[in-house]
């Protein structure tokens, strides 16, 4: 097993007996009753349905009260607090940015199954909701990485080992391969991997959502891609000859994740244009946990995790 402490992720505490029914009202994915446990991937939006901050929100176990650790942005944890301040009125319920003292460690293997059993007293453990190969999760005091990291038979490796892990599964990150306040949850894949209830109440930004999965709207996705040679810059346009299609996110070793039109990839596919960004051939693939439209003939394969 691997583990990597995530310099970029913070932790805000939700608490109080109100913490569970105050954020289902707000939030796109539905947390359940009182007493059920376990991680749930979810974004609070704004009223036009675009991402204000994603966030994993994690159970308080019931012995040590009620509420929540959101596990965030580091950068939006004080933007976070500061919304759910806004719209709390008076719901009992008390929020803390608490990422000066508490980090998110993450610990994966290509096992899968022998995550199921880890365990720690260093903190709170909890299963990655988005994919199951991303592994565990756990809040820890930042100081106790490296003991909590030994407590699972893990090593400690640095986040760029997870970041990699991460871009080959085609999982995307905010501020990376998408922009806060700019992007719609279906073009962050939120509705792919486990961040929509597309059943519970309404929500901030519920309508704009709703419609767009009901009209299969969805035209611009974050996809894996390929290339060779050197990675092209995060942002950069991607081109199909000379019209833009999107905007290159994170990228690694060979792989990377694209913000894409995918009608206009499909047009340029037909037609024998090749995709490229900074002068860098771009080979997008489908990654296999998505079940959004493909266009035909383009790669779809599980040979983009590997």
């Amino acid at each position: 097993m691997q583990a990597a402490l995530l310099p970029e992720r913070g932790v805000v505490k939700l608490a109080g007996p109100d913490a569970r029914h105050f954020l289902n009202n707000i939030v796109t994915n539905d947390l359940g009753p009182p007493g059920r446990d376990g991680a749930r991937f979810a974004a609070l939006l704004t009223p036009q349905g675009k991402i204000i901050i994603d966030f994993i929100a994690v159970a308080i176990p019931p012995a040590d009260g009620d509420g929540f650790f959101l596990d965030c942005p580091k950068a939006l944890a004080d933007t976070l607090t500061s919304k759910l301040t806004f719209y709390r009125l008076r719901a009992k319920v008390t929020i803390e940015n608490l990422s000066d003292a508490l980090g998110v460690l993450t610990v994966w293997d290509d096992n899968v199954s022998a995550l199921t059993q880890a365990d720690s007293d260093y903190g709170l453990v909890y299963n990655d909701p988005r994919l199951a190969a991303l592994g565990l999760r756990m809040i820890v005091p930042t100081e106790l990485a490296a003991e909590t990291a030994t407590d699972l038979g893990a090593t400690l490796v640095d986040a760029a080992d997870y970041d990699a892990r991460r871009i080959g599964l085609g999982v995307p990150r905010g501020g990376e391969d998408f922009s806060y306040l700019d992007t719609f949850p279906h073009e962050a894949d939120m509705d792919q991997l486990a961040g929509i209830d597309f059943t519970k109440g309404c929500y901030i930004g519920q309508e704009v959502v709703s419609r767009v999965e009901h009209r299969s709207a969805a035209r611009n996705r974050v996809v894996p891609v390929r290339y060779d040679g050197a990675a092209p810059v995060p942002g950069a346009e991607i081109l199909a000859g000379d019209k833009p299609i999107g905007v290159m996110g994170s990228a690694v070793d060979g792989k990377g994740l694209a913000l894409l039109r995918l009608d206009r990839f499909g047009d340029a596919l037909s037609a024998g244009i090749a995709v490229s960004a900074g002068g860098v051939t771009l080979h997008p693939i489908k990654p296999d946990w998505a079940n959004f439209a493909w266009p035909d003939g383009a790669p779809q394969s599980k040979a983009a995790t590997s």
